[in-house]
């Protein structure tokens, strides 16, 4: 469909890749990776054959005859003059003018003889077209635009309103809108979920799921990247490397591919150092001239390996807080209107020491109103929050650059807010945040929204706070900065709640889940992987009463219990669980078949480590890391038999 052959490109004097070979298939699903500045999105506007990057230096790109491309940008798109239903609506202009046509066709054969050559004519144009229209499902496009909109988060009262009044985020979902109404042959996205909630990102994974063509993504979601491709193709020592599977599968053949390389690389540095040396040696001596020779023409054949510097790994971790109260927050009875809408209503609960909360719902439902009235930023309308004692909350808003003195340096102001952090720590954790060399001395003022955004974020983690509220903390980190936050939040011995649209974060992160819903606010003890199993279970049990019924509590229990797969019920009351949810526990129980083998792995070779005594510290960390693998182990266990209980009992209900 579209090849990269012999291809090499520079950006000024720095090479961006050179004899890159890629052949793109009719269903490419693949993930484009690499680090920061190595050159992906140049790459992906030359497949899109964006003018605006220039020409490839050697090598050539070739697209088949009738190709059609897709191309959705990171940002910068913006439309006017339409509203968002009729920008929508004209990707289908060609179809819109068939439609037209046939009109114009069926009013001319209503008036010709039937039993001339016209009529003959229009006739057979009018099945073409009418055939065409059908193929391409255009008696239908009404509806492909509102399920399109629908799942792009985009409410009923929006599509009637002017694209132009909408935020550049939302403008970008419009964008994206239209390349999936579309449908070309290849989509090339370039960070699609930047602008997307957790919701819509859902549906997104959905969709591209059963896209019939092919695209190629690039993103910085590791979850999404990982339920959409089955190809990554990384960018990395100025070279195209490809590789089967998902990301995270990638990520395990990258590191053997490394030690391959640098095995490589050791064994060529040992063979020049033993040709240089040789020649050294005997340079001088007549009777050994032939033998010097041939060492330096085979020196100069050998063709060297590079080894491109490595981004260096920081590990950083928060200065450990003061301890606070048992009690950290507390909300009783807590209401929130503005003017006659009505935000939040009889909201009542807990927030422990220790708790690591997501706060998850719909766009529009709350979230940030609710961490505002927490941190103090807003009154309510009814009920109170109290902080416990000795809580020092610290508050990270989606504008908390609004806050930032313009005039001081990066530097200086991180410094300000961490006096007991060196320095060079200091300069190592802007780094992960896209801040280095000569950049930490840049007065605040001249940086991006999304700059000052990464950079408040950086200074947060050296803050003495003991409660953060972090309000979408992970826009505008790539993979990098995100490992260092997850990393840092996890050895956090304070307290965190947090709205986040990064599944994988919430995945690794989060102890317990707080839904905002229609006004009211649900607790869910647990992991957010099992904050999902229960809400579908309960959902899936709902939507098997009769809807006149108001079940009791008990009967809901015993619905979800069902759905569990509860050995005690007999067959017949096994319920049946929709397609998608059925979906959802056969690819769990495929991930727990593959992580119970690299758990019991990983167990040996920590068995086999904490044999070898190397110091009392690294026997006491052994013994630490071996008994959190069993754990994981016998909860992978419990969670596999639960989920083939479940399995195997849909097939019996069958």
């Amino acid at each position: 469909m579209l090849s990269l052959q012999n291809a090499s490109m520079r950006f000024g004097p720095r090479v961006l890749f050179e004899d890159a070979n890629w052949l793109i298939t009719p269903r490419e699903r693949t993930a484009l990776v690499g680090g920061n500045g190595a050159g992906k999105s140049t790459l992906m506007k030359l497949l899109a054959d964006d003018e605006s990057v220039g020409q490839l230096d050697r090598g050539r790109i070739e697209r088949i005859r009738g190709l059609s491309m897709g191309y959705l940008p990171q940002d910068g798109l913006r439309m006017t003059g339409k509203t968002v239903f009729e920008e929508c609506l004209s990707v289908f202009d060609a179809l819109r003018s068939m439609h037209g046509e046939l009109e114009e066709l069926a009013d001319a054969l209503a008036t010709l003889d039937h039993a001339g050559v016209e009529y003959e004519a229009a006739a057979e144009r009018f099945s073409l077209l009418q055939s065409r229209v059908q193929l391409l499902d255009g008696y239908a496009l009404d509806a492909q635009v509102g399920n399109v909109l629908g799942g792009l988060g985009f409410g009923k009262e929006d599509w009637a309103r002017g694209t132009e009044e909408f935020s550049g985020g939302w403008q970008m979902r419009i964008a994206l809108a239209k390349l999936l109404l579309a449908k070309p042959n290849l989509l090339l996205l370039d960070e699609p979920t930047n602008h997307l909630d957790l919701e819509t990102r859902n549906w997104l994974e959905e969709y591209l799921r059963s896209y019939p063509f092919g695209y190629i993504l690039i993103s910085h979601d590791r979850y999404f990247l990982d339920v959409t491709v089955d190809r990554t193709v990384e960018l990395w020592n100025k070279r195209l490397q490809i590789y089967a599977g998902n990301y995270s599968k990638y990520l395990q053949a990258r590191e053997e591919r490394r030690t391959q390389l640098l095995s490589a690389y050791r064994n060529q540095r040992e063979q020049i150092e033993h040709l240089e040396a040789f020649i050294q040696r005997f340079r001088a001596q007549a009777t050994k001239a032939k033998q010097v020779q041939s060492r330096i023409k085979e020196l100069e054949r050998i063709e060297r390996i590079e080894i491109p510097e490595e981004e260096p790994v920081v590990h950083f971790r928060f200065p450990q807080p003061p301890q606070s109260g048992r009690a950290v927050a507390t909300a009783q009875a807590l209401g929130k209107q503005y003017g006659a809408k009505e935000i939040l209503r009889d909201v009542s609960f807990t927030i422990e020491r220790g708790d690591k909360i997501a706060l998850v719902g719909k766009n529009g439902a709350g979230k940030s109103t609710l961490i505002k009235l927490l941190i103090g930023a807003e009154s309510p309308t009814a009920g109170k929050v109290e902080l416990g004692h000795n809580v020092l909350a610290e508050y990270f808003a989606q504008d908390q650059y609004k806050v930032l003195d313009p005039e001081e340096t990066l530097l200086g102001s991180i410094s300000r807010s961490a006096l007991r952090v060196p320095e060079v720590d200091l300069r190592s954790l802007l780094g992960c945040f896209l801040f280095s060399g000569d950049d930490v001395f840049k007065p605040l003022g001249v940086l991006s929204g999304g700059e000052r955004n990464r950079f408040a974020l950086a200074r947060i983690l050296v803050s003495p706070s003991n409660f953060l509220l972090l309000d979408e903390p992970t826009n505008h980190l790539d993979m990098r900065a995100k490992e260092v936050l997850l990393e840092a939040i996890e050895n956090y011995s304070g307290t965190v709640l947090f709205v986040s649209h990064d599944r994988y974060f919430l995945d690794r992160l989060a102890t317990r889940v707080l839904e905002v819903n229609d006004g009211e606010v649900t607790s869910y003890p647990g992991s957010f992987p099992e904050y999902l199993r229960d809400r579908a279970a309960t959902e899936d049990a709902e939507s098997h009463e009769p809807a006149h019924v108001d079940a009791p509590e008990a009967m809901r229990t015993e619905a979800v219990a069902t759905t569990r797969g509860s050995l005690d019920l007999p067959q017949s009351a096994v319920r049946r669980l929709n397609p998608i949810r059925l979906r959802q526990i056969e690819e769990r129980c495929a991930f727990l078949e593959e992580e119970v083998p690299r758990l019991e792995a990983a167990i040996a070779t920590t068995e086999a480590e904490l044999a070898r005594f190397v110091s009392a510290e690294e026997t006491q960390r052994q013994s630490n890391l071996l008994e959190a693998l069993r754990t994981q182990l016998a909860a992978a266990i419990a969670d596999w038999e639960e989920t083939m209980q479940v399995l195997e009992e849909q097939s019996s209900a069958v």
